[in-house]
C-alpha cells in the first residue's frame, strides 16, 4: 500500500467540525457536495486547490471532537490519498480505516515537510520519502489486518469478501 501526492499541512488538535462544519450535517450530502465542505474550518478554500491522492500532514490529536464519519467521508470525496499526523483521535483513525482512507502516525513529521513537498509513503512498511527533499523517514507501519482493510477499500467491502468466501 504505497500513495504519492502533494502535502498539505495542519497543526493540532484539528477537530472534526474544523473537517466538516456542523451545519452540514442537517441533511445527507452527496459525496460531490460533501467534497466542497473538505477543511472549511480551517481553509474555505482547500477544496478548489487539493488534487487527488494529496496528503494531509497533521500535528498531534486531528479528528478530535465529534465521531461523526462525514470527517473522514469528505477528506475521502475530496480526494485525500492518506493522512499522516503526530497522533490522531481514536475513532477518527478507527472511522478512516472502516472508509479505507490511509492514516498513519508518524511523530516530528509535521516539521520536516513544507506545504507542498511531493512525499511517497508505504504503509506498510511505515517508511515516508520526502521525494522533493530526498529526505527517508521511518515509522511504525500499519499491522498487516488493518493494510487488508485498507487495500479492500474499507471494513464493508472487507466483511463482504470474508463472508461470501465462506
Amino acid at each position: 500500500m504505497i500513495i504519492r501526492g502533494r502535502v498539505w499541512k495542519f497543526g493540532d488538535n484539528i477537530n472534526t467540525d474544523l473537517i466538516y462544519p456542523g451545519p452540514y450535517l442537517k441533511e445527507f450530502l452527496p459525496y460531490d457536495e460533501m467534497a466542497k465542505h473538505a477543511m472549511e474550518g480551517v481553509d474555505p478554500n482547500f477544496s478548489k486547490k487539493v488534487k487527488k491522492g494529496d496528503i494531509i500532514v497533521a500535528g498531534r490529536n486531528f479528528g478530535c471532537g465529534s465521531s461523526r464519519e462525514e470527517a473522514v467521508t469528505c477528506l475521502k470525496a475530496v480526494g485525500i490519498g492518506g493522512i499522516l499526523a503526530e497522533s490522531f483521535a481514536r475513532i477518527f483513525f478507527r472511522n478512516a480505516i472502516n472508509i479505507g482512507l490511509p492514516v498513519l502516525e508518524c511523530k516530528g513529521l509535521l516539521h520536516k515537510v513544507k506545504e507542498g513537498d511531493l512525499l511517497e509513503v508505504d504503509f506498510k512498511s511505515g517508511t515516508i520519502k520526502n521525494i522533493s527533499t530526498g529526505e527517508e523517514i521511518k515509522t511504525q507501519p500499519l499491522p498487516d489486518f488493518i493494510i487488508e482493510i485498507l487495500n479492500k477499500g474499507g471494513l464493508l467491502n472487507f466483511a463482504k469478501e470474508k463472508l461470501g468466501s465462506k
